[in-house]
């Protein structure tokens, strides 16, 4: 045996979070993907059962106020705020993540005012939110800068409406200063909105803690929702009543069932609530989350760091030298839970080895993309991967 297949073992042995593997539906292979969909929990499917046969089959319309279908926006909102680091009352679930970026800058440019002209986007970021930033930016009369994280502190000025950024770069796993970049945004007397859809769920994140004003984040990566589960919209608490929706629902009315034709807002986090929620992905969800009882955010953080560790340990070992090159930062305060290796023919590597059974994913043109769930990979699954990676490169 080798030593770090031994090594993987030991680590293994201590784990804290390894009886939370058993609260998943696995199987044999080596699944290093939640990064972009989350295992199912085995919660879910019964769950969803009771919902669809009991709730809609036989209680129909009384569901909405016996299975407590109509506040689950805010319920489920509540069980995801300790995992990004917010109190109760701040967080509503719904819609998907770009109805909420466009809906949370939106109503930031609306809160600082129509002396600010322009807003900041993440030149890195996911592409769906620089498309949302761009039409924010036309429809507000504002006009649009891309800069990268680094560059926004020295980028601010008086001008500045808001600043859109994401927690941790999707295709490199860096992880952005989130407390420092806030405090900047604050200073300049912008107002800042966060992706989290790469963090929330695998590090701690500080909402409160840090004064975010705005974010927003989906439930199927790290938070194991299911495919398509609706995004959450975080407003920071003394901001809820400025929050000025650009999609103002029915739902989010302060008298939802009045039928009135003007529109008066609701209170609290609800103001972010639009249409009808979907309710067999929210309930699917709330299963789904039941998963974080007992876990620390810490304890994943921990974990997370030590299986990317382990990962860029073992390939450095396995890997042929210069076959492949790590995108992602080695310093633990600038790193996300995922892995990316820049590799030649990466398209054919990633094929390759979902064939062999390890499950990870291609960002075009030359990324080896690998998310590691602390809930559910151990550390020999993680040696496996950089094992059989070298074995397909050597």
């Amino acid at each position: 045996m080798s030593e770090l297949r031994a090594k993987a073992q030991k680590l293994d042995a201590v784990d804290e979070l390894a009886a939370k593997r058993g609260e998943f539906v696995l199987d044999d292979v080596v699944y290093l993907d939640g990064n972009s969909l989350g295992a199912l929990p085995a919660a879910v499917p019964g769950r969803v059962e009771d919902v669809v046969r009991r709730q809609w089959g036989e209680l129909r319309i009384r569901s909405w106020e016996e299975s407590g279908w109509w506040t689950a926006p805010e319920r489920i909102g509540d069980r995801i705020a300790p995992l990004v680091g917010a109190a109760a009352g701040q967080i509503v679930v719904g819609d998907s993540t770009s109805v909420n970026v466009f809906k949370a800058l939106v109503a930031a440019i609306r809160m600082a005012g129509e002396d600010r002209d322009e807003v900041l986007v993440d030149a890195t970021t996911f592409p769906t939110d620089g498309y949302i930033a761009e039409s924010a930016a036309r429809l507000t009369g504002r006009t649009l800068r891309p800069v990268t994280p680094a560059e926004v502190p020295s980028a601010l000025t008086g001008r500045t409406a808001a600043v859109l950024l994401n927690h941790v770069d999707y295709r490199t796993g860096r992880l952005h200063d989130l407390p420092a970049l806030t405090a900047a945004v604050r200073d300049a007397g912008a107002v800042s909105v966060w992706d989290l859809c790469h963090s929330a769920g695998a590090l701690p994140v500080g909402l409160d803690e840090h004064g975010v004003d705005l974010a927003v984040g989906c439930t199927y990566k790290y938070l194991n929702g299911g495919p398509g589960s609706p995004a959450y919209l975080y407003v920071r608490r003394d901001l809820q009543d400025r929050f000025d929706s650009p999609l103002p629902g029915w739902n989010s009315h302060a008298e939802p069932f009045g039928m009135r034709s003007s529109y008066e807002p609701g209170n609290g986090a609800l103001r972010g609530r639009v249409g009808t929620p979907d309710i067999l992905s929210m309930l699917a969800l709330e299963a789904a989350l039941e998963v974080w009882e007992g876990v620390s955010v810490d304890t994943v953080r921990a974990k997370s760091l030590a299986l990317t560790d382990f990962f860029l340990e073992c390939v450095a070992e396995y890997v042929p030298e210069g076959r492949v090159e790590s995108l992602t930062p080695v310093a633990h305060a600038e790193r996300g839970s995922q892995v990316a290796l820049r590799c030649d023919d990466a398209g054919d590597v990633m094929r390759h080895l979902i064939d062999r059974g390890v499950i990870g994913d291609f960002r075009a043109p030359d990324v080896l993309r690998f998310g590691f769930t602390p809930l559910y990979v151990t550390y020999a699954e993680t040696e496996h991967a950089a094992r059989v990676l070298s074995e397909l490169l050597a």
